[in-house]
């Protein structure tokens, strides 16, 4: 008697790398949502103390007189984040490669859309901001949290095309792709060029890797230590070295596909040469073919599409997750919850999340329709871009990040960031999900 299993189908399916990477999304989307309520939680309760002495604990390395040394905050988001970081290179690269953006016509619309849902929610808290010291956190509202976006696209189902989710990933990558260039370019307060140089270096060695055909992750792996260290201490954030590194990975197998199925089948012809013993044991020479037929499973994916694959998991149950428990944990006065969100800081990255993004994604996608620039992903609706552009101000891991490189000399403009981040990003991710649920007219 067969058993039914309802998860069965699921496992057995073969599953895209672009429906690998939404999953992932997915999962990361909602891990986050739980770790984020449990870190509120922590901050609010008699537990405050120990939460926050615990990821302000030290964690140092030494060898002989050097030493490293920073809090176990610090490590997550300059450490751990290097990794997330990495894993945005990879996918960005893979865009580009063979994703939405390897096609220009295709990705005319969620480029300027991306554009646009940066470049307004920025001037929207300049606006606010304009004169006061606050004003340099111009890039937290130009941020948008691909895992809580898609998680919210995802979980609509049918009643969203899949060009249109496809649309968003695109988008996404473009606006993580112009995070990372903030942050590199605006929030690096002073330069020390002898380690840029030698990050330089270091980044030189892994294009050579690349260029030489070495399809081994070791190497990379040791050099992009080196790369984060170099980065570190240039000034320049530790993070964009994950950014820099993921570039060099090669994209191009090492084995075709055609010598591959070659390969393969001769290795399974000579497999099957060897007669089956009593006890169903295999042939040393067999368990040795077996062999040779993984290295060249190995062989025929690229280093760049294995390490995506295999980093999906620890990035998005472990990295990610960690730094929403330790960074989104903040203290709540709700006595004086209303003062702090008309403060300016949280008010622009309020309206640069909300009316930005909307104006930004939304507005600027309309008008290049309307040229003849882009066209509409294939079965949508204005109306379905309109909630996609809510879903866009979803800004929370990226915003909070830039937040607190914007403000890292004042707890309290730390804590108004993170005040309308969290707000805006509520309001944004709720609207967008229900607007495209029961108000988005669909494509006929």
């Amino acid at each position: 008697m067969k058993l039914y299993a309802p998860w069965e189908k699921a496992f057995n399916r073969v599953a895209t790398p672009f429906e690998h990477f939404l999953h992932s999304q997915t999962t990361t989307g909602l891990v986050l949502m739980l770790m984020t309520i449990i870190a509120l939680l922590l901050a609010n309760s008699p537990l405050v103390d120990i939460y926050s002495h615990f990821f302000h604990t030290k964690i140092d390395f030494n060898v002989g007189e050097w030493k490293l040394s920073h809090t176990l905050h610090h490590w997550i988001n300059d450490g751990l984040m290097a990794i997330f970081f990495f894993m945005i290179g990879l996918e960005i690269k893979r865009e580009i490669l063979v994703g939405e953006l390897s096609n220009i016509k295709v990705a005319m619309l969620p480029i300027l859309s991306a554009i646009g849902g940066m470049v307004l929610p920025a001037l929207i808290y300049v606006a606010i901001n304009a004169g006061e010291e606050s004003s340099v956190g111009w890039g937290i509202p130009m941020a948008t949290d691909i895992a809580f976006a898609i998680s919210a696209l995802v979980l609509l189902g049918k009643r969203v095309s899949p060009a249109l989710v496809t649309f968003l990933v695109a988008l996404a990558i473009v606006d993580d792709l112009g995070a990372v260039l903030v942050i590199a370019i605006f929030y690096t307060d002073q330069i020390q060029f002898v380690p840029l140089l030698l990050a330089g270096i270091s980044f030189l060695i892994m294009l050579t890797f690349n260029r030489f055909g070495i399809h081994a992750i070791l190497p990379y792996f040791i050099v992009s230590l080196f790369l984060w260290f170099f980065m570190l201490e240039s000034g320049v954030h530790a993070t964009i070295a994950g950014v820099i590194a993921a570039f060099t990975i090669p994209s191009r197998p090492k084995v075709t596909p055609t010598s591959f199925t070659h390969s393969t089948r001769n290795l399974l012809d000579e497999y099957d040469n060897y007669p089956v013993a009593t006890d169903h044991t295999m042939h040393e020479k067999q368990k040795a073919i077996l062999l040779n037929i993984k290295d060249t499973i190995d062989s025929v994916g690229s280093p760049s599409a294995r390490l995506e694959h295999d980093l999906h998991l620890p990035v998005s149950l472990l990295i990610i997750p960690l730094f929403a428990l330790a960074n989104a944990g903040i203290s709540i006065d709700f006595s004086s919850i209303g003062e702090t969100i008309v403060s300016s800081i949280s008010l622009g990255i309020i309206a640069g999340l909300i009316l930005g993004k909307v104006l930004g994604i939304a507005g600027v996608a309309w008008v290049a329709i309307k040229l003849g620039i882009a066209k509409l992903p294939q079965g949508s609706t204005m109306s379905q871009i309109f909630g996609v552009a809510f879903l866009g101000g979803i800004g929370f891991t990226m915003s909070i990040f830039v937040a607190d490189l914007a403000f890292s000399s004042s707890e309290i403009m730390i804590f108004q960031a993170k005040i309308g981040i969290l707000s805006a990003s509520l309001f944004s991710g709720l609207f967008g999900f229900f607007w495209l649920k029961y108000f988005a007219k669909k494509s006929l």
